[in-house]
């Protein structure tokens, strides 16, 4: 983008251009993905700036101190005095945006690891090619919606003619811990952990999740370090606990 785009980002935003200008603008934003794409990146940023330097006072302070601190950046390099070059209208904008980014990654990284950060349970295939189970289908369909309520409901059903499954039990569990079923969940973590099931490790990891959405950090913890290195679920135990720790 040149510095003449981004004059007409703001003029097409501030309401600064003719009707034959605006229709020029539109055209070009309906057939230069690129340029649509950078617009909206510059729309989102000036808005940002303007919802959070809304006070005239504030926003020119604001100006200020960004062009001081930049000043080391913009000089001229060719001039033997020294030189500030122009900082662009939109650069105010990015920087800003800049900012923000940095900010919500200082406070990703400090910030308290909570049970929605890690809690991603994925798609689940339960049904076999050809299988009319209509239960095993919608226990299916509940859990990949997010339905957990109907799921808990449809894997119990199930349970009560497959009492033995491992999976069944665990997709259950899950469904318990987002019900808040903490008692009930743990305990089926626990009795899938007790077994020498391919689920056992997955149940561990979900039973840490559990008591990491219980705000009971210190089980967390010890449960976090019984995951061995071969588990799939390793990497991200040890990323969790790490943020614990």
């Amino acid at each position: 983008m040149q510095d003449q785009d981004y004059n007409a980002f703001e003029d097409y935003l501030s309401g600064n251009l003719d009707q034959e200008a605006v229709k020029i603008f539109e055209t070009r934003l309906g057939t230069d993905p690129d340029y649509l794409e950078a617009f909206q990146t510059y729309q989102n940023v000036s808005q940002f700036v303007e919802n959070h330097f809304n006070n005239a006072e504030k926003s020119e302070a604001f100006k200020s101190q960004l062009e001081k601190v930049s000043s080391n950046y913009f000089q001229d390099a060719s001039s033997t005095k020294t030189k500030k070059k122009r900082i662009n209208p939109w650069f105010y904008s990015i920087a800003a945006a800049a900012i923000l980014v940095i900010g919500l990654f200082i406070e990703q990284q400090f910030s308290n690891p909570v049970y929605n950060d890690f809690a991603n349970y994925g798609t689940i295939s339960l049904t076999v090619r050809g299988s009319q189970d209509e239960t095993l289908q919608k226990a299916e369909t509940a859990f990949n919606n997010h339905n957990y309520k109907d799921a808990e409901t449809y894997f119990s059903e199930l349970l009560i003619t497959d009492a033995n499954n491992m999976e069944y039990q665990l997709y259950k569990a899950v469904s318990l811990v987002e019900l808040n079923k903490y008692e009930k969940a743990d305990a089926l973590f626990n009795d899938i952990m007790k077994t020498p099931s391919v689920y056992k490790n997955k149940a561990t990891w979900y039973l840490a999740l559990s008591k990491l959405k219980q705000k009971d950090e210190a089980a967390c913890v010890d449960i976090l370090k019984t995951i061995p290195e071969d588990a799939e679920d390793y990497p991200k135990s040890q990323k969790l606990l790490n943020k614990l720790d």
